[in-house]
């Protein structure tokens, strides 16, 4: 299993639209954000909001068997939710298909497991 944190720029002005997306990712469209995850192989996925005085930014942390293969998923999938979604990030993050078809956005270094 991979698992990865990292870090996407909440654009200026942005920040009651992207609370806005977290809150429908939690109610109305769950169940589509659920089947999403569960075709992108993602087993768990955490979003926190970070605000700095160099702005905003939701930390995240993903968790799959391949994640380079799950965000090319996503970069790629005609699925209406996806699609929806691909487009709150590119509005809300800056982020486009294309980097999410590259390698995942961060590097793991470690990771400490207690057991």
């Amino acid at each position: 299993m991979e698992c990865i944190t990292w870090f996407a720029p909440i654009l200026p002005g942005k920040l009651e639209a992207w609370k806005a997306l977290d809150s429908e990712m939690n109610g109305t469209r769950a169940a589509d954000h659920k089947r999403s995850r569960e075709r992108m192989g993602i087993t768990r996925e955490v979003a926190s909001l970070m605000q700095t005085p160099q702005g905003d930014f939701v930390c995240l942390f993903h968790e799959a068997e391949d994640l380079a293969k799950a965000f090319g998923i996503l970069a790629t999938s005609d699925d209406p939710y996806d699609v929806w979604f691909r487009e709150q990030l590119v509005e809300l993050h800056g982020l486009t298909p294309e980097m999410l078809q590259g390698p995942p956005p961060a590097q793991l270094t470690f990771d400490y497991k207690a057991g």
